[in-house]
């Protein structure tokens, strides 16, 4: 599968369309976080055209590159080429039957938001004050925050028994909160100016340590105890649609 970049937000969409469409065809639930991450794009692309953003330019710029780090591990994935040890549990439990389409989003989320934001906020701001982006920083994560009913409404569709489930035990809303868009923001932001302030040489030792702390989080989604094992276990048998129509209705 030959590898894609985007070097506009436009382009990012179009090449998160089309992992969406490759997905929809194979059955693939990696398209469920693709979907959702497609709609936060199309929303950032909104707030840059009726400026939202204190600066505009340089918020595309930050999409871009945070859009290509996730472009970059999907084909390296399907390539069969190294990626994060964070994109990789993403993408491994793609092959698997029991996770529910809330697990596979909230994968992709901790790899994409605890490991990516962090790197692409540094970057963007090389050679500047990166404590200059905190607002608009804030602001995209008001973005990915405005979907959350949104998402919940299309799961619940999905599973119609998902809030009365969810509400039957503490340690399910308690799994939930540890994903939580105010901490995983709060986390990428000291993990930003980490790198913004750590000299060149130090910078990959960083975020290696980072990616293996981020992909070992990752147990709690996978693996969450037996009682949320359970829930979701009945609530993976009671999924309507097929991973492609569960995608379109992520999508929509």
């Amino acid at each position: 599968m030959q590898s894609k970049q985007a070097t506009t937000i436009e382009e990012v969409i179009d090449i998160l369309t089309e992992i969406i469409l490759e997905s929809e065809k194979n059955s693939d639930p990696a398209g469920y976080f693709a979907a959702l991450y497609r709609n936060v794009t199309l929303k950032v692309k909104e707030g840059i055209e009726q400026h939202f953003f204190e600066n505009n330019e340089r918020m595309e710029k930050l999409d871009v590159i945070f859009a290509n780090r996730y472009i970059s591990a999907y084909y390296g994935y399907k390539n069969q080429d190294p990626i994060s040890l964070s994109w990789l549990k993403a993408f491994e439990l793609t092959h698997k039957y029991w996770p529910i389409v809330l697990q596979h989003l909230l994968i992709g989320m901790n790899a994409h938001i605890s490991l990516d934001l962090g790197i692409a906020a540094a970057q963007v701001s090389k050679g500047k004050d990166i404590h200059a982006l905190k607002g608009d920083f804030d602001k995209i994560n008001e973005i990915l925050s405005s979907l959350v009913s949104q998402v919940e409404k299309d799961l619940s569709e999905i599973w119609p028994t998902l809030t009365t489930l969810l509400k039957w035990t503490k340690k399910v809303d308690g799994f939930l909160i540890d994903f939580s868009m105010e901490i995983a923001r709060d986390k990428a932001w000291e993990f930003a100016v980490s790198l913004a302030n750590k000299p060149e040489e130090k910078i990959q030792e960083l975020i290696e340590a980072r990616d293996l702390k981020v992909a070992n989080n990752a147990k709690i989604i996978t693996d969450p105890g037996f009682i949320v094992n359970l829930i979701f276990a009945v609530v993976r048998i009671g999924e309507r649609g097929t991973v492609a129509s569960r995608i379109n209705d992520l999508k929509n």
